[in-house]
């Protein structure tokens, strides 16, 4: 199965200021996020970010935040009980005192790409809470990370095993624009180059 960008909503987990000195291969795993993040707005992809315990960890980076329609600030480790699936699910109108969920009149989009820091704890534990909502789950290896590689390498197995498919940027790139007839694929090249 390929993946189709009408069908698709990317998350990013978690690419906060004060924890990324201590991520392996922070810079790259950031500048791939800011891919994603560039290939969804031109293939009219929604993006969505998490920031964990924002008030100690700082918010994201900027070059992540403002990819992003909104960010979920978060006390667990997964985004789902703080709201992230409300968000992944289309509403006509927002749910009433919940200040959390956003107005939307697109259509469902049950495929959800995600990637983000740590590996092994928030972008693991909320891409096994999507699972279990019944939503289609990719796991962007190549923007993803942990302290250590053995944690990161480790969630990815998980994952795997759990229903996950793992994908690299350069993947999603191409299959969302499935030929190099696409309107966005000069631009998407630019971007992967």
């Amino acid at each position: 199965m390929l993946l189709d960008a009408a069908e698709s909503q990317l998350v990013l987990v978690d690419y906060q200021i004060r924890l990324l000195p201590a991520i392996l291969e922070g810079p790259a795993v950031v500048a791939n996020a800011v891919r994603l993040g560039q290939l969804a707005r031109l293939m009219d992809v929604p993006v969505w970010g998490t920031e964990q315990n924002p008030s100690r960890l700082g918010e994201n980076v900027p070059e992540v935040r403002t990819l992003c329609h909104q960010t979920l600030s978060k006390m667990h480790f997964s985004g789902v009980p703080d709201g992230l699936s409300e968000w992944l699910r289309p509403h006509a109108e927002p749910v009433a005192g919940n200040p959390r969920t956003p107005a939307t009149n697109t259509p469902e989009r049950n495929t959800v790409l995600i990637a983000g820091c740590e590996a092994h704890v928030c972008l693991l534990q909320t891409a096994l809470d999507l699972l279990e909502c019944g939503f289609d789950v990719w796991v962007v290896t190549d923007a993803c990370s942990s302290r250590t590689e053995g944690n990161r390498d480790a969630a990815f197995d998980r994952l795997a095993s759990a229903g996950a498919e793992l994908v690299t940027t350069e993947m999603v790139a191409f299959e969302w624009l499935r030929s190099c007839e696409h309107i966005a694929f000069k631009a998407a090249q630019a971007l992967i180059k």
